[in-house]
């Protein structure tokens, strides 16, 4: 991502990213062998200033310590190690971004010492925690994450039913809106002027909704073209503000809905599943608005296996 100041870099070449390789789980074996592996990835969520080291997490799982190192990097493609330094890392870059939380605190949090959490946060994401506060530079640090999330896939995978769906009637919601348009991965910095914006003016998630239209699909259309809002529920009316917020309404109507449980950092497996699975079988047609998503607990503020969000998929 260009910072203020630098220059100019040349428009990067759109091409689709490459589908995750996904877990086949065809036996109850594997499914109980994924579910031990599954345990320790939440507990490194719940617990990033805990004893992470082998043996306590190979104790998690009920595996010999003798072997989980390389169980582990064999079935994930990254070493245990370096897991559990980004999984720390990620949830301390999302508070530094985005919460109002002393550095030292963030970095006891994360299990780390003031001086060994800022070498360590340099050395794998290319800026300081204090640098990293004033101003994210998204790209290297996506690529420094990406091995987490790409770890996190395998043994995750989530298998949706027609169960999982209800339909509601969404009531009108009169909406704060801030719009993003172009590169995903400035997505971060389209959030922090958002929490900027209702840090000014009283409107904490705690007393309103969190929403996320989400107008197209960042793997289908060039970076340029990429569409999506963050929103909060108000009834107040929206002074003129530099942030670029205006008044705006999610309509009421009838919606097909879905709750996940754990990381909102890609929902395209359940808004497939929606699109190509659930509405073919409903008999159900979509009117013109956008999905769009309710993040209804919020990571960091919870572990990251314990976020929660609602989809929903505007029905006529």
């Amino acid at each position: 991502m260009r910072k203020i100041g630098q220059a100019h870099r040349p428009a990067r070449r759109y091409t689709a990213p490459a589908q995750p390789k996904v877990q086949q789980v065809t036996t109850e074996a594997q499914r109980r062998y994924l579910a031990r592996f599954r345990r320790v990835l939440d507990h490194v969520d719940a617990c990033p200033d805990g004893d992470l080291g082998v043996e306590a997490l190979a104790s998690v799982a009920a595996f010999s310590p003798f072997h989980f190192h390389r169980q582990f990097a064999e079935l994930t493609g990254v070493t245990l190690h370096r897991y559990v330094q980004l999984a720390r890392l990620k949830r301390a870059s999302f508070a530094l971004a985005f919460r109002d939380v002393p550095i030292t605190g963030i970095a006891l949090a994360s299990g780390y010492g003031s001086e060994a959490f800022a070498r360590v946060f340099r050395k794998r994401l290319g800026q300081t925690p204090s640098e990293f506060r004033r101003a994210p530079d998204w790209e290297p640090w996506a690529a420094a994450i990406a091995p987490l999330d790409r770890a996190r896939s395998i043994p995750m995978t989530i298998a949706f039913t027609d169960a999982d769906v209800r339909i509601v009637d969404f009531p009108e919601t009169r909406i704060a809106r801030l719009a993003h348009r172009g590169d995903p991965a400035r997505i971060g910095d389209t959030v922090r002027a958002f929490i900027a914006w209702r840090r000014a003016t009283g409107l904490h998630p705690s007393k309103s909704r969190t929403f996320n239209l989400l107008h197209n699909d960042p793997e289908t259309v060039p970076p340029e073209d990429f569409r999506m809002d963050v929103a909060a529920g108000t009834d107040a009316p929206i002074a003129g503000n530099e942030a670029s917020v205006v008044e705006d309404r999610i309509p009421a109507g009838r919606c097909a809905t879905m709750r996940l449980t754990g990381s909102s950092d890609n929902l395209k497996p359940a808004i497939h599943f929606l699109y190509a699975d659930w509405l073919p079988r409903s008999g159900e047609e979509l009117r013109d608005y956008p999905i769009f998503a309710e993040r209804v607990a919020f990571f960091p503020d919870v572990p990251e296996n314990e976020a929660v969000t609602d989809i929903f998929l505007p029905l006529r």
